[in-house]
This record gives C-alpha cells, structure tokens and sequence, in this order.
C-alpha cells in the first residue's frame, strides 16, 4: 500500500509541475529569451493588436461600405438585392444580414420603409425581428438576472414575445430560410421557454440548415448552465458539433467558445484536461485545417484553439495554430488585460518551449493560412 501511494503521489507532483511549474518557467523564459522568428512565427515588432485577423479582401469591405451607405439614405434595395445575392449560402445570408441589423441599429427608418414595399419578404421581416431581439437584450445588459432591474426586466421580457411572432411569420413567407429560425432560437432563452418548446425551433433550424454556425453558437447558450442547461449538456452539444461539422465548415469552433463558457463559470478560470478533451482539440484543429483560409470566422477561432491547447498542455498544436494566426494578435484570449502583445508573446514563447520544437526559422506570410 505505502509503495502504490507514493507511485500515486509521484504522479500527482510530475501532473503539478507540467501544469503550474513548467508553464510558469516557460513564461519566464519566453519574457527574456524567446526569439519568435527562430520558430517560424513573425517577430515581436510585426504584431498587431487592431485585430484578430486580415482584413477582409478589398472588394467585399468596397461592397459592404456601399451597402450600408445605400441604407443610410434610405436605399433599401440596395439591402434586398445584398441579401438576395447570398442565395442559399445559408451561413453568408446570415452574415449580410448581420451588417444590415447594425446598420439599421443607428437608424431603421429603411427596414420599415422596405416592410411596407415588400411585406411579404422574409429577409425584411426577419431583419425587423432580429432588430426586436437585440434591442431587447440592449434593454437587458450582460449581466446575470440578480444584476438587471426589475424595470429593465420587464420591458426585455416584453419584447421577446413580439419578434419571436414576427420570426415566425417570416418563416411562413419562406419556408426553406433558416434565419427566422436562428432569430427564435435567440430570443428562445430570454422568454424562458423550456426544453419541450425550444427542441422544435432547434428542429425547425436543422431541417432547414443542418450546420449552420449562429444557429448552434446561439442553441449553445440555450443549453449552458446559466440558462435552461447544464455543462453536461453543453458539453454533449459542442461535441456533437465537432463530430458532424462538414469538410469546409468552422463548426466545429463551438466546441471552442463551450470551453470558453465552461471556463467563464470555473472558479479558478479554466477547465480540467482530460485524453477526452485533448482528442476534440485534434480534431477541432483537424476540421479547420479543411476551412477555406479566406473564411471570416476563422482566425478568430484560431486564437481560441490555440489558447485551449495551451491549457490542455498540447504545446505543438498550439505553435502550430500561432504559426497559421501570424502576427495578428487581437482578439479575447490576449486581450483581458489590455496587454494584448504581451500576453500573445508570452503565449507563443510558452508554446515554443514546451513543444520542445528545434529553432526552424520558415518565411512568414505574416496572416492566417491553411
């Protein structure tokens, strides 16, 4: 017995020291020692903190702008025919929809000037319904529901209601759309709709478009534990996801952001390491490696992964993941401390050192690549 325990505790202090003592010795190296381009990865100097990733191609930020000065004067054509184009590129048609939802946060005098030209169009009735949902959680803040009034309360309360109707009537106009759809699954756990209501909108979403990525990120939030789930069962979602995520899709990113959740609620700001989970980092990484490189949502989720792998102590993975980011730096994981490029450079130079990688300087084409 005296033998098998202390073999036990052997093995507890080589796990403590790989998870506390070699990270810290690792950051400490990185502080002073680490030099990046050594390991293929672009030079402290060349790091940008403005952003998680590239900025979008010329031509689609020239679209864009153009679309959302249209609006702004009124043009609501210019929004129909901007959504419209993305035919059944269901994730795209969503994102569109999204510049539009912000550009008509500042003034939506267009969207009801296209609702009364096209009331039967699902994309104008489905933005009005999205707008309804956002101004509802503005009302409500980010805060737990012991931090919101009670008047702020019951006007969010309020609210849901109405553009979960009108999202409704726009599935009508469209059956085959899914946006409607994602705009219900949203509004779903603000108006505290249980398990046996919400399971039909997540069906409505699947039938319609099986892997579409708002959808799930929103359903996600829907089955955590500070909600109308648990971390089982956001855990058992983010991992279906992984598996059923289609070559070409970032789905299975929402792993990532139920790590994140998981997390956020842990009181010591992390989650245990388990083969079970080290394996879904594979194969998030895995699935990303068949995403177009020009995918928006991609280096952002790059960030992510290689922040998780770090804590998972899955060090070459995650100087893998920091070679395909390059220099760009700013996105959440770097950010909290408002050190984004210390905290990066701290991250990549742990990675460095503890994937026991031999300096192999590579030429750098300093953006997220495949």
């Amino acid at each position: 017995m005296t033998l098998f325990l202390g073999a036990v505790l052997a093995v507890l202090l080589i796990g403590l020291h790989r998870v506390l003592i070699s990270p810290h010795r690792a950051a400490t190296w990185a502080a002073g020692h680490f030099v990046a381009t050594d390991f293929g990865l672009p030079p402290r100097e060349a790091l940008d903190p403005r952003r998680p990733g590239p900025p979008p191609a010329a031509h689609l930020r020239e679209e864009r702008q153009a679309v959302a000065d249209a609006a702004r004067q009124g043009n609501w054509k210019a929004a129909a025919r901007y959504l419209s184009e993305a035919g059944e590129d269901w994730d795209e048609r969503w994102t569109r929809l999204e510049l539009l939802q912000q550009v008509a946060q500042e003034d939506d005098a267009w969207v009801g000037a296209w609702r009364s030209a096209q009331p039967d169009n699902c994309d104008a009735v489905t933005l009005d319904a999205s707008l309804m949902v956002h101004r509802a959680w503005a009302i409500r803040g980010g805060g737990y529901a012991h931090e919101v009034s009670t008047s702020n309360m019951e006007r969010f309360k309020a609210l849901l209601p109405t553009a979960i109707e009108e999202a409704r009537q726009a599935a009508l106009l469209d059956p085959a759309n899914p946006g409607p759809w994602v705009v219900m699954i949203t509004a779903a756990r603000g108006a505290q709709y249980r398990h046996a209501a919400f399971r039909p909108l997540w069906e409505g979403l699947v039938a319609r478009a099986p892997h579409h990525y708002e959808g799930h990120r929103q359903a996600l939030q829907y089955w955590c534990a500070k909600w109308f789930g648990s971390n089982r069962q956001m855990m058992r979602f983010a991992r279906r996801a992984v598996r059923k995520a289609p070559a070409g899709s970032p789905l299975a990113g929402i792993y990532l952001h139920a790590l994140d959740e998981l997390a956020e609620r842990s009181p010591f700001g992390s989650v245990p390491v388990t083969p079970r989970s080290r394996n879904m980092l594979k194969r998030v990484a895995a699935s990303f490696d068949q995403v177009a490189p020009d995918n928006e949502r991609l280096p952002l989720l790059r960030h992510l992964l290689a922040h998780h792998m770090l804590r998972s102590m899955l060090y070459a993975g995650a100087l893998e993941q920091f070679r395909r980011i390059g220099p760009w730096c700013g996105a959440p994981p770097w950010r909290k401390d408002n050190y984004a490029v210390v905290a990066f450079e701290s991250a990549r130079g742990t990675a460095a050192k503890l994937s026991r990688a031999r300096p192999t300087p590579v030429p750098q084409t300093h953006g997220i690549v495949r």
